[in-house]
């Protein structure tokens, strides 16, 4: 059997620079990998078959099914495949979940089937399957640019622990469209912030909160009002300074200190709320069997 690892996503920096002729933003982030993984395990089978552990998550209606397609489009092949799925990573949070399972696909299959497909090909089809699926070909650490098509890999961040909470709000379908929406050129920025945060990890300074941002904080709020109770709590609960995830609406707090964080977590957690304790990653392996 083999197993490949998802791993969800925070941004460190998202900026919105301009809206493009396609109808997409053209946006600046540095993206980080994390710990916290979804999990799938792939066999030789006759027809396309997942198998799932999380209630509510349905293949047709996640990338998973575009990337079965997309591969299967682009090389011919007719092999089957049996994929189990444990979903760790919560659905629809600003995580990236459901483009890194897609991405795995691309990764497992490739394996599984013996396609041979070159990392350039992988990333061609993991353009096609959403703004963030280059950068899960390579995970770590990158520069994210373009619509999120151009991922190019940084100097690693120095190890560190995020405090990532679910809020319980309902589970918003095109969400990551409407915050879009929601933008105003007043909050559109040139790129020189994720470019300060750029420039501070190839030249070996040290990390700190204060090169933190995403533009959607500007929207988000405003559209989850029940947001700045729940950053509250985890401030609260010892963190120094809260941020979005993506587009929300998980939150999370990053810090050195692994004790720290696991305080927080403890804390957040008896209190009955989703969250979750992940450490940062350097890179994604080509398979992560």
């Amino acid at each position: 059997m083999l197993t490949v690892l998802a791993p969800a996503k925070i941004n460190l920096t998202l900026e919105v620079l301009a809206e493009r002729q396609d109808g997409f933003h053209e946006i600046r982030s540095v993206m980080q990998a994390v710990d916290l993984c979804d999990s799938l395990r792939f066999q030789s089978g006759q027809d396309i078959e997942f198998k799932p552990d999380a209630p509510g998550w349905v293949a047709g209606e996640s990338l998973v099914s575009r990337a079965v397609a997309l591969l299967k489009e682009s090389t011919g092949c007719a092999e089957g495949a049996v994929i189990g799925l444990t979903k760790r990573i919560p659905l629809v949070s600003g995580l990236g979940g459901d483009t890194s399972d897609a991405v795995a696909i691309l990764r497992g299959l490739n394996q599984l089937w013996g396609l041979g497909l070159s990392p350039r090909e992988l990333a061609g089809l993991a353009s096609k399957l959403g703004s963030d699926g280059a950068f899960f070909l390579h995970g770590g650490t990158a520069l994210v640019e373009g619509r999120g098509e151009v991922a190019t890999p940084l100097p690693p961040l120095p190890r560190m622990w995020t405090v990532i909470m679910m809020p319980p709000l309902p589970r918003m379908q095109k969400k990551t469209g409407q915050l879009y929406a929601s933008l105003r050129r007043g909050h559109y920025t040139d790129g020189q912030i994720t470019a300060r945060l750029v420039e501070s990890l190839k030249s070996g300074r040290e990390f700190t909160s204060s090169l933190l941002f995403n533009t959607f904080e500007n929207v988000a709020f405003n559209y989850f009002p029940e947001l700045s109770v729940y950053q509250e709590h985890i401030i609260k609960a010892g963190a120094s300074d809260v941020h979005l995830a993506g587009s929300g609406p998980a939150l999370f707090t990053l810090m050195r200190d692994r004790l720290q964080a696991e305080e927080i977590y403890i804390r957040l957690q008896q209190q009955g709320l989703e969250v979750y304790l992940a450490g940062t990653l350097d890179g994604i392996g080509p398979g992560d069997a």
